[in-house]
């Protein structure tokens, strides 16, 4: 079972990365993505950073950014606890700045699932794929990999950064 082989692959040695990529794995074969990123939120700092991502030579893990308090996406992914959802061009054209990058990647379709614990969101699993291609009938399996997704998350956040 594909869950069964991303939470064990929670135990393995080289954490948080092995994690991530099993959790990416799975995403792929439960919900299916053409780009798949993981973003770290750092709101001690003050900043975010993509940490994981399925196209590191098209869309590559970078330094921080500060946190748009200001955003859809913060009131709804990290102060809502709630899955966007990007159904088409228009609505990916309105929340990526970088939408460019990702229609070159055959992406017109998007959900940022928030990864939540003790009632704080730590960041968010972002899925990319043809437009209509998510919509709340994947939220089960959505939340499921955003669980597995805490403990990576945890270990990113406790590691002393720059």
């Amino acid at each position: 079972m594909i869950l069964a082989r991303a939470a064990r692959a929670l135990a393995l040695p080289g954490q948080p990365e092995a994690g991530l990529g099993a959790i990416e794995e799975a995403a792929a074969g439960l919900v299916g993505h053409r780009l798949f990123t993981v973003l770290v939120l750092d709101e001690a700092r003050d900043r975010n950073r993509r940490f994981h991502s399925s196209h590191p030579a098209e869309y590559p893990v970078s330094g921080y950014k500060p946190i748009n308090r200001e955003s859809e996406f913060y009131r709804v992914v990290v102060q809502a606890g709630e899955a966007r959802f990007c159904r088409d061009r228009a609505e990916v054209i309105r929340a990526f700045p970088d939408h460019e990058l990702i229609f070159s990647l055959g992406c017109e379709g998007a959900v940022n699932m928030p990864v939540r614990w003790d009632g704080r969101t730590l960041g968010s699993l972002n899925l990319l794929h043809r437009a209509g291609h998510y919509g709340p009938a994947q939220l089960p399996e959505l939340t499921i990999l955003a669980a597995l997704s805490v403990a990576p998350l945890l270990r990113i956040l406790e590691s002393p950064g720059p």
